[in-house]
């Protein structure tokens, strides 16, 4: 089978593309980025915006689109990353491809109160309509089920993984959940999924060998809490507010710069979102790290965790004091910014 992927050289498609060529199939990477190719892999550099796709996916059974697109931490992406995709779909139409395996994100469940634990791939598409990452995850859901939906061959594979780590990239979503969970709500106790991602590889030959139409959840076995994460390393020092302050200081801080983590990623601090990986057990995948290990990849051992307990108070201290310097320097500016402008429309 002839199997064309998008976002080749990121750490999931690079492993995506070995397993694939392992598996016996043709496999040709595309990515902006130059690289060397693995054995058994074509490597181009195209830029979707530009390259004429139909001709890079002249011949492909399969498509699997892993292209980032819009990341993590933007607060107000642009349509983009939408429109390359629906460039990529046009090609796929044109050059006759009967499947398309898109990586989605299990963020567009939506972190809230009412949520199940765990959810299944039945729930509801419902992000937080403030986080614009699961938004577009969303969107781009919408693309592909509409592109399958046009001819009744047709199946498109929404794989929904969760937080997604490697040792040589933490991951986007990683990092801004991280720095969001620097500030934590009095009720806040998050629990939370870790994957490699040597198992989204995994799950990405599963659904390319399967052909599975619909969603698919990527997570590993069960779940982590607040408590064990901060065992693991990670959390050990959090700024408990009320919900309503907490989300204030978010948007101070993200507004100022001091922070990477936009202010709608707060309810997935807060609200369950973890998942079931039943239905993509049943065929036959097998997540081969724990919640735990991944966990550690995400949050390696740092400078700190070499210091006596007593060095590592003083920095705590010192940080908690350069935050709370942090806020009142930006809410100082916020007065005198709001002070000048309403100088300059006085009459």
């Amino acid at each position: 089978m002839r199997v064309v992927v998008t976002g080749s050289t990121g750490a999931v498609g690079r492993r995506a593309c070995v397993r694939l060529a392992e598996e016996g199939h043709e496999v040709l990477g595309l990515d902006r980025r130059s690289s060397v190719a693995p054995p058994g892999v074509e490597i181009r550099t195209v830029d979707l915006a530009v390259t004429d796709l139909r001709a890079a996916l002249a011949g492909a059974d399969t498509v699997v689109h892993l292209a980032a697109g819009v990341r993590a931490h933007r607060d107000d992406p642009s349509g983009e990353s939408l429109a390359l995709a629906q460039r990529l779909l046009v090609a796929a139409d044109h050059a006759g491809v009967r499947h398309l395996v898109v990586r989605s994100s299990a963020t567009v469940y939506g972190a809230w109160a009412d949520n199940p634990v765990p959810l299944t791939e039945d729930a509801p598409v419902r992000p937080c309509p403030e986080f614009p990452f699961a938004v577009h995850r969303a969107r781009l859901e919408d693309l592909a089920d509409s592109w399958a939906e046009d001819q009744p061959t047709r199946r498109a594979t929404l794989l929904r993984p969760v937080v997604t780590v490697a040792e040589e990239h933490t991951g986007g979503l990683a990092r801004t959940l991280a720095a969001a969970l620097a500030i934590s709500t009095h009720e806040a106790d998050p629990l939370g999924q870790f994957l490699h991602a040597d198992d989204l590889a995994e799950a990405v030959v599963c659904a390319v060998r399967e052909g599975v139409d619909g969603p698919l959840n990527v997570a590993p076995d069960g779940w982590i809490g607040a408590g064990d994460m901060a065992e693991l390393g990670g959390l050990a020092h959090r700024l408990r507010l009320p919900a309503p302050l907490a989300a204030t200081v978010m948007r101070l801080l993200w507004r100022t710069g001091l922070s990477a983590a936009p202010p709608g990623v707060l309810p997935y601090t807060v609200s369950p979102w973890v998942v079931s990986n039943d239905r993509l057990r049943e065929l036959g995948w097998e997540p081969r790290h724990s919640n735990e290990e991944a966990y550690v990849v995400s949050h390696g051992p740092s400078a700190a965790d070499r210091l006596d307990a007593r060095a590592r108070q003083r920095i705590s201290l010192a940080a908690s004091g350069g935050l709370l310097l942090g806020l009142v320097s930006a809410a100082v500016w916020l007065v005198r910014r709001s002070r000048r402008r309403q100088s300059v429309t006085a009459p």
